[in-house]
């Protein structure tokens, strides 16, 4: 399997996403998606359907949008990090198709997070997520415009690759919240 790209420079502070991000090719994203989808996989391969509804204890958890301090479910968590990927890889394809246009509101659709009970609908919303963001890179002209970029007060200036990569580094910000969920899920079974 493929490893997951290294963000410990950017999140140290060290060096910026454009800095690590800039290097890539499109190739090497789809190989960081299909890497982020697998690893994904993998943690919840043992997740039973009770352990998709399981309500761990997260005492830090808040959302920064809706400030709500509830603790995330895996089928929360996994809507989530694929609406975010997808937000990314839909905003990356104007971006390499030379549309930088300004973003002013969200563009991104997040399943009902409520509707996911099982883990047969876990790995169809995940694969469901990887199918569209490979489409999405599929759809990007060759050679893409990489010149063209929008400035996010955030992360700087975006060219199509950091924008892509953004949604990547979303997703693997929640990786160690999963695999705490089912270390969570386990304990109590046991």
């Amino acid at each position: 399997m493929t490893e997951l790209f290294d963000f410990a420079p950017y999140r140290a502070k060290e060096k910026q996403l454009s800095d690590l991000a800039g290097i890539l090719t499109p190739a090497d994203l789809r190989r960081y998606t299909n890497a982020m989808a697998d690893t994904v996989r993998d943690i919840i391969a043992a997740a039973t359907d009770e352990d998709v509804v399981f309500v761990p204890d997260d005492p830090i958890a808040r959302d920064i949008v809706t400030d709500e301090t509830d603790a995330w479910t895996l089928g929360h968590v996994i809507v989530h990090m694929t609406a975010s990927s997808e937000e990314s890889a839909a905003l990356a394809l104007m971006l390499a198709r030379n549309a930088a246009i300004p973003v002013e509101i969200r563009s991104r659709y997040e399943t009902y997070w409520e509707t996911i009970k099982t883990v047969d609908q876990l790995i169809d919303r995940l694969e469901d997520s990887r199918r569209m963001c490979l489409a999405m890179l599929d759809a990007w002209p060759n050679p893409p415009h990489l010149d063209a970029s929008v400035d996010s007060k955030w992360i700087g200036k975006m060219n199509a690759i950091v924008r892509y990569m953004l949604g990547v580094k979303h997703a693997d910000d929640h990786v160690e919240q999963l695999r705490d969920i089912m270390r969570q899920a386990k304990a109590v079974k046991a």
